[in-house]
């Protein structure tokens, strides 16, 4: 398949069938990750898969805890959207999707930031392509999630991915045209 159909077919996932998918494919889909581009080649990035059900309830009890602070003081627009779009501070794809990707950056590495973020969007084509689905999570404080997983010095979560079979069927929210987001020789 072209880039540009799977793209065109991407779209976030919440909800998920219970059938796991084969580690291969996953392992599949982070090969293709890991062949991003990255600042001085430093490939700043780690995988962590979790599968095991307890890990993944600890993971989502974590995040629900840091999304409870984060509802509580958001106000404004930004929550005004969530509760317009249903979002609340449970997020049950973290304990129900067959597995979740952890993406973590090596801060100490020339453009890392950048360079995990490009990776990402490698994973998330490449999840497209096998049939796969996710929602890419980034929790409003990490530290929790980074001190149960005992993460070393210097990386950071940047997202997680709950990945399977998809069972949304909330369409791909719409995309802008393209004359709207691209302009030639002036902004």
């Amino acid at each position: 398949m072209h880039v540009l159909e799977l793209a065109k077919r991407r779209k976030t996932v919440r909800k998920f069938l219970p059938d796991k998918p084969p580690k291969e494919d996953i392992l599949k889909a982070i090969k293709a990750a890991k062949e991003a581009p990255s600042g001085m080649n430093a490939q700043p990035w780690k995988f962590v898969v979790v599968d095991d059900e307890w890990l993944k309830a600890k993971i989502r009890e974590a995040c629900e805890r840091e999304e409870e602070k984060f509802y509580s003081h958001t106000k404004g627009d930004l929550m005004a959207w969530l509760n317009a779009k249903g979002f609340k501070p449970e997020k049950p794809f973290l304990s129900e999707a067959p597995y979740l990707i952890l993406v973590f950056g090596h801060t100490k590495a020339p453009y890392w930031l950048h360079s995990t973020w490009i990776a990402v969007g490698y994973l998330l084509l490449a999840l497209e392509e096998l049939g796969l689905g996710t929602v890419t999570y980034t929790p409003p404080n990490p530290k929790p999630v980074e001190e149960l997983l005992r993460v070393p010095e210097g990386w950071k979560l940047q997202t997680i991915l709950p990945v399977g079979y998809p069972a949304d069927p909330k369409p791909k929210y719409e995309r802008k045209k393209l004359e709207d987001v691209v302009s030639f020789n002036e902004f």
